[in-house]
């Protein structure tokens, strides 16, 4: 008995019997005073060292699992199968949870921020009416107003005078310090959407109740939406949400959430910070919580619901909804199938795996000269020459990437040096305004635009292709750029010169396009040519005059109508001697001048149908009371839908000129 217990303590480690040792003083401490601060010390230090011997257990147990070939591939295929399918479906849960939230939120705020733009819009149109047309002008506006804005009151202040609407009204002037203001408003603890303007003597403040039911109007099928405030915990009341330490209880009432499509299509719960404006304080904004419940189904219809049936019950987010499930599907029985197939391999690791693996390593090391020994003809042999003829391409690949590499270093250096050939700020006129962008389909462009200041208060604009793509587009689009901006150059210290700031010196957009065509053709190849549309226009009086070279024909937006302008001439820089015209437009205020190249009408959609310019001029006209950037992303975004890709087949370039 001694002896034996003399073998187990021989056999025992330090860590065990340091172990062994704190447990007896434990015991002993324990005895003589328990709860004294000798018995929690020894249970602290019995604690650490029993955690450190049960690591090492565990590690001793695994080292005896995989020791065999069989279990080690066992294991190895549980975590190459079944944990990446556990980790995968976590990730769908969660992505979908928070991709459904996003776009709901999106929704409710898009809504919101559309009737927000509304009221302003009609509080500005009430600021600058004649008081004598104000009483028609609210009788007209209030009802469609109100019908949009339930409960909605007018007030229209002007030198001392009052209109309301509707006549009885109770709406009173905001406090002093309001200036020009819209969105959600906190007014007396309840909630309103208004708008407030202020304009010389006139004050124009729209106010209209912001209930449940129109915040489920602003976008209806997603769910129960509320604006909710902060609170202290309390006993007893329902899990609230935590946001910035507050407490937000969401008191919605679930009669506007639609019921589960399927046991996944589980309700979601998403909310996103709203600052409210407050009345009595003009300067102070009060921090509120948008709670939206959800679900992933009442999302999708709503962002699917317009499309087309391609048949009965079918349709886009079906067919969605259909190819995302048969995916998973063929994924999971694939996991499956690998799975079952880890468990029953058996055989062990021949020596061609082991040459192969020593060959990788030599490779890692940049030994690109070491062949494996090929034994036998079966698979592994094959695989073993295959590694062979790869050692002996990579030494060939190796010096193709490094001269990839430059050659796209170069590339981005092109990219950055023609992004400063565009011009960095938008001439300053009084009655015009500019919004231009370039869209390149490579890393480089062939597409240009340019716009530059002229003396007497002129503007000059121009737009041009190049043929082809790439880096030899984008060097002759800089010769264009070059040139185009020495004749400018000259010509404004030509008038510098004279003096006088008179318009003495007479300035021809046809001249000028004539010296380009001549410069190009001069020093480019002859396949080498472009089409240009340059224009001046004069600030003082709205004249615009301009030079269409083979360019699409800009259009004209003035009063609803569309109008294209004339071609004047055939492109640049491919004929020697050309004559090219000029004509004349006056801008009205109001009008939209819209330039464009190629990229934008002819790229086509999967059945080989270009975008064509009678879709830009309906979807212009309808962006017609819009901004530049807004026409410019509006665009883009239709051409994309219709190619259905993100890439772009060519360059995309765009100049919207709009008179004031």
């Amino acid at each position: 008995m001694w002896r034996r217990a003399r073998s187990l303590a021989g056999r025992l480690g330090r860590l065990e019997k340091a172990f062994l040792a704190v447990a007896a003083a434990y015991l002993v401490a324990r005895s003589l005073s328990p709860g004294g601060l000798a018995a929690t010390l020894f249970s602290i230090v019995a604690l650490v060292l029993g955690a450190g011997l049960l690591l090492r257990a565990v590690r001793f147990g695994i080292r005896r699992t995989i020791w065999r070939l069989r279990n080690r591939l066992l294991v190895a295929y549980v975590f190459i199968a079944v944990v990446p399918v556990v980790l995968l479906a976590a990730l769908v849960a969660i992505g979908a949870f928070i991709l459904t939230g996003q776009i709901a939120i999106y929704l409710v705020t898009a809504g919101l921020e559309r009737r927000t733009s509304g009221l302003m819009d009609a509080a500005q149109g009430l600021a600058v009416t004649p008081p004598g047309s104000l009483g028609d002008r609210l009788r007209w506006i209030g009802p469609y107003l109100r019908d949009r804005h339930p409960g909605l009151e007018i007030l229209v202040r002007r030198n001392g005078a009052q209109w309301r609407y509707p006549e009885d009204a109770r709406l009173a002037s905001p406090p002093p310090g309001w200036m020009d203001s819209a969105g959600p408003l906190l007014k007396d603890g309840a909630l309103y959407l208004w708008a407030h303007v202020v304009k010389g003597p006139a004050e124009v403040t729209l106010l209209a109740p912001l209930d449940r039911d129109i915040l489920a109007r602003l976008s209806p099928g997603v769910g129960d939406v509320s604006i909710i405030a902060g609170s202290r915990p309390a006993v007893g009341r329902r899990a609230a949400i935590v946001y910035q330490g507050k407490e937000y209880r969401p008191e919605v009432a679930r009669s506007r959430l639609s019921p589960a499509a399927h046991r996944l299509d589980g309700e979601v719960d998403y909310v996103s910070p709203l600052a409210l404006a407050v009345w009595e304080a003009p300067n102070r904004t009060e921090k509120r919580v948008l709670f939206i419940r959800t679900r992933c189904s009442a999302v999708l219809r709503t962002v699917f619901g317009q499309t087309v049936e391609w048949r009965e019950g079918v349709t886009m987010a079906y067919a969605a909804t259909v190819l995302f499930l048969a995916v998973a599907g063929a994924f999971l029985i694939v996991e499956l199938v690998s799975l079952v197939i880890g468990v029953n391999l058996t055989r062990t690791v021949t020596r061609a795996v082991h040459d192969l693996y020593r060959g990788t390593q030599q490779v890692m090391q940049g030994d690109f000269s070491h062949r494996i020994e090929v034994r036998g003809r079966d698979q592994l042999a094959e695989l073993s020459r295959s590694f062979n003829r790869m050692t002996e391409n990579l030494e060939r690949l190796l010096a193709v990437a490094k001269e990839k590499e430059r050659l796209q270093s170069e590339l981005e250096i092109a990219r950055e040096v023609q992004n400063q050939l565009f011009p960095r700020a938008v001439p300053e006129a009084r009655t015009l305004r500019l919004t231009a962008c370039c869209r390149p389909a490579r890393l480089v462009s062939g597409d240009y635009y340019d716009y530059m200041s002229l003396p007497d208060c002129r503007v000059a604009m121009a737009i041009g292709d190049v043929a082809g793509k790439g880096i030899s587009a984008a060097l002759l689009m800089a010769t264009v750029q070059s040139s185009m901006r020495a004749q400018l150059r000259a010509q404004r210290e030509l008038a510098a010169a004279a003096g006088d700031g008179s318009s003495a010196l007479s300035f021809s957009t046809a001249a000028l396009v004539t010296r380009l065509n001549q410069h190009l053709y001069a020093y480019t190849p002859p396949e080498k040519f472009a089409t240009f549309y340059f224009a001046v226009y004069d600030d003082a009086t709205g004249r615009l005059v301009y030079t269409n070279a083979g360019h699409p024909p800009p259009v004209l937006i003035r009063q609803g109508r569309p109008q294209r302008l004339e071609i004047n001439g055939t492109v640049v820089g491919a004929f020697p001697s050309v004559s090219y015209g000029e004509s004349t437009l006056r801008l009205q205020p109001g009008d939209l001048l819209v330039c464009f190249t190629d990229g934008v009408t002819e790229p086509e959609n999967e059945y080989g149908e270009m975008f064509g310019e009678q879709r830009l001029i309906e979807l212009l006209l309808s962006k017609a009371d819009s901004d530049g950037e807004e026409i410019l992303a509006a665009v883009a975004e239709a051409v994309g839908q219709w190619t259905g890709s993100a890439e772009l087949q060519d360059d995309m370039t765009m100049l919207v000129a709009r008179r004031l």
